[in-house]
């Protein structure tokens, strides 16, 4: 039985870790260099390929060389674990036995990208990770099988990661014997059910303070470290708020209505600060600004 593995991030770490575990032969891993713009918080596939001797690339599988090296491998299975790029349907085709994803929300919620992220910022309650063959389609393909988690209303998407990540492994657990043994089922997935999410920017983390107080508090938490952050402007500075929490009460958008506590009115409800960061300094608490009660963020 032989892989051909594209992995990346601590979902793709963990899930090769569960193969070997499992006995599997990795006969070639496909992973990504690190972007030297991104902060770099999670486990590398290309060191775990080094500690166990397995041939990897840093180029794209989309290469027609690389396309070609799949050719000749000729594994019974292509597998994908939070592999950046989209892999061509002519790749799809090779592996005997199926090429197969594992995604990062309970599908058919939200294919695409960033998808736990996304979740967060929408204020869901539950999330998951979910196993299914690619076809030319992004997340599209007949799900074999997948585990809900909860997302709590304190959980960052950092934490739901975490919750996912183990997610992942639990459902590769169960289902690689059964991929192994040509018994694993496989579930149509219900395009309509669902729907795609694109990727994100740091900008999109800019706050609309016309939306509730719950509404940008799932923002915050959605982007907050290890990602790039929610933010606002004061006075032609950016301030990133890394940490806040909803509480009632009414007042202009935007405007500091108290110091201590930090308060800002929104559409709905006003928004607690906790943690901010103005642009070229140290992060701090909110109550150690000088804040006004004049201010107005936009």
């Amino acid at each position: 039985m032989k892989l051909v593995v594209c992995a990346y991030h601590n979902v793709g770490y963990r899930c090769i870790e569960e193969l070997l575990r499992q006995g599997a032969r990795i006969s070639l891993i496909f992973t990504h260099e690190d972007s030297a713009t991104e902060q770099i918080w999670f486990s590398s596939v290309r060191e775990l390929a080094e500690a166990n001797k397995i041939p990897y690339l840093t180029s794209s599988i989309n290469e027609p060389e690389n396309i070609e090296r799949v050719r000749q491998i000729a594994p019974d299975f292509l597998l994908s674990f939070y592999y950046r790029n989209m892999i061509k349907p002519e790749l799809l085709e090779i592996p005997a036995k199926g090429a197969l994803n594992l995604h990062g929300s309970y599908l058919p919620k939200y294919r695409g990208r960033v998808p736990v992220n996304w979740a967060v910022i929408n204020g869901e309650t539950e999330t998951g990770a979910t196993l299914h063959y690619m076809v030319a389609k992004p997340d599209a393909g007949d799900i074999v099988d997948q585990e809900k988690v909860t997302i709590a209303f304190t959980d960052t998407a950092h934490d739901v990661f975490g919750k996912v990540n183990e997610a992942a492994v639990t459902v590769l657990r169960r289902a690689w014997p059964r991929l192994v043994a040509g018994t694993a089922g496989r579930i149509p997935m219900d395009l309509k059910a669902g729907s795609y999410f694109g990727g994100r920017k740091p900008e999109d983390g800019r706050i609309d303070w016309n939306k509730s107080a719950a509404e940008i508090y799932n923002l915050i938490r959605g982007v907050t470290h290890p990602y790039p952050g929610a933010f606002t402007g004061l006075s032609g500075k950016k301030v990133v708020i890394w940490s806040a929490w909803p509480v009632e009460g009414s007042g202009q958008p935007g405007q500091v209505l108290s110091l201590n506590p930090v308060r800002i009115g929104t559409g709905n409800g006003l928004l607690e600060l906790r943690r901010v960061q103005f642009d070229g300094e140290q992060e701090t608490e909110a109550t150690a600004c000088s804040f006004t009660e004049s201010d107005q963020f936009a």
